[in-house]
């Protein structure tokens, strides 16, 4: 672990983890705040040796399931694999892990006192201080690889920085509109922001926005479109991926449930193939990592009779794919939705979503700011189902354990709508746990 000035001890000396996350959340007036100028002149005071290849990830879903795959796929191969992420759901070490370890608290609060000590009068948001600790850990840690996932849109975000030499965007479609606009034309350039000159570029959507192919062919660009550059073959019980590089046959069905994990994978066995002459990785790994991926809070059992099942779709396009999942796992009892949103999410689009595969509704006020409460999901949910039964709480606790009570072992609850959701729910998991 390499040293920094003698001088930033001072900095904070004392404090302890959840002391340093308060204060970082707290340095800047606004939670996000586009723009790559501050973390920029922190990123070259801080003056990191990347020695390494880096694989960043966009898209309004599917970021997580491509990095997870990625990840475990590069750690079969033997490479000692770096992986960055947001949100967390219960501590915050979730995001910065290096061979599928989280960081350790002392080696987070050494990166934090590092971005300290050369941020000095730079305000920084809570992602940007977060993104470069990341780095600094990363850079002290040797990887051979590290996979960073975009927060928020991609030209703007704060792990754009960071120059890749293999980029995906995974899917395009309508979040976060206040920042990356209303329309998928919008939102495409935005996560194009991404690419680079020369660099391999690949995208999983089946109808990418014209913006962000005319953007990747403006700056030369390697764009890869899945269904043009590379495809996917679904057998029974096993895929195919097919490109003008070759053929790989007979892989297993990753471990995450869903048919559209299929076009993440694709994507990913796209991106390992563009960095084959860096970082050579056999068949045998790419089965191995796609059968022993895992991803919290994606389509997640925690349980069966009844079936606990947690997904953080907060969006319509993700609440669309957790519908089909949801119809092809059909139990042969009822399904009761726990359901908490926040109130600048499209929520009467995903209630369309999966109306009807819900057949109770457990509504749940979020503990949050940005939280809508019950009153005004409900009114949603009426609008879209108006014979709908709906029970309502002020917290995703009460909402859970009355589902819980309710449930019998034919049924099954989903717990969706956030990540502030599933999270509440895991720490109820853990508490009972310890």
């Amino acid at each position: 672990m390499p040293e920094y000035p003698e001088s930033s001890i001072t900095f904070h000396a004392n404090f302890d983890l959840d002391d340093w996350l308060s204060y970082i959340e707290a340095l800047h007036p606004k939670d996000i705040e586009m723009g790559l100028e501050r973390i920029n002149q922190v990123k070259q005071r801080l003056n990191l040796e990347l020695n390494f290849p880096i694989i960043t990830v966009a898209g309004t879903n599917g970021k997580g399931s491509t990095c997870a795959m990625l990840e475990h796929i590069y750690q079969a191969a033997g490479y000692r694999v770096a992986r960055y992420s947001s949100p967390h759901f219960l501590h915050y070490a979730e995001r910065i892990r290096v061979d599928g370890i989280e960081i350790k608290d002392a080696d987070l609060i050494k990166a934090f006192q590092a971005v300290e000590y050369a941020r000095q009068e730079i305000q920084l948001t809570y992602f940007e201080y977060g993104t470069l600790a990341a780095m600094w850990f990363f850079s002290a840690s040797e990887v051979d690889i590290a996979i960073l996932e975009v927060g928020l849109g991609g030209r703007l975000d704060a792990v754009n920085v960071f120059d890749p030499d293999c980029t995906v965007v995974t899917s395009v479609d309508l979040d976060h509109m206040d920042f990356l606009g209303d329309t998928r034309e919008h939102i495409g350039v935005e996560k194009a922001g991404i690419f680079r000159k020369g660099i391999t570029a690949i995208c999983g959507d089946l109808e990418p926005p014209r913006t962000l192919i005319d953007y990747a062919n403006k700056i030369g660009a390697d764009l890869k479109l899945i269904k043009r550059d590379f495809e996917f073959d679904q057998q029974e019980n096993t895929w195919a991926y097919q490109s003008k590089e070759g053929l790989l046959k007979d892989l297993p069905m990753p471990g995450l449930i869903g048919e559209f994990q299929l076009h993440n994978a694709a994507c990913v066995i796209s991106a390992i193939g563009s960095l084959q002459q860096r970082l050579f990785v056999k068949p045998d790994a790419i089965h191995q990592g796609l059968k022993s991926v895992s991803l919290q809070g994606r389509y997640q059992y925690l349980s069966f009779q009844p079936d606990i099942i947690l997904d953080v779709a907060h969006n319509p396009h993700a609440a669309k794919s957790l519908a089909i999942n949801l119809r092809n796992t059909k139990p042969t009892g009822k399904t009761i939705a726990v359901f908490a949103m926040l109130a600048d999410k499209d929520i009467a689009g995903v209630v369309k979503a999966i109306a009807g595969e819900i057949d109770v509704w457990h509504v749940a006020g979020i503990q949050n700011a940005r939280g809508a409460d019950a009153e005004l999901i409900k009114s949603f949910v009426n609008a879209e189902l108006p014979n709908s039964v709906i029970q309502l709480f002020n917290h995703v606790e009460n909402a859970y354990h009355q589902a819980c009570i309710d449930a019998n072992e034919n049924d099954r609850i989903i717990v969706v709508g956030s990540f502030f959701t599933v999270a509440e729910v895991l720490r109820v998991i853990q508490t009972r746990q310890i």
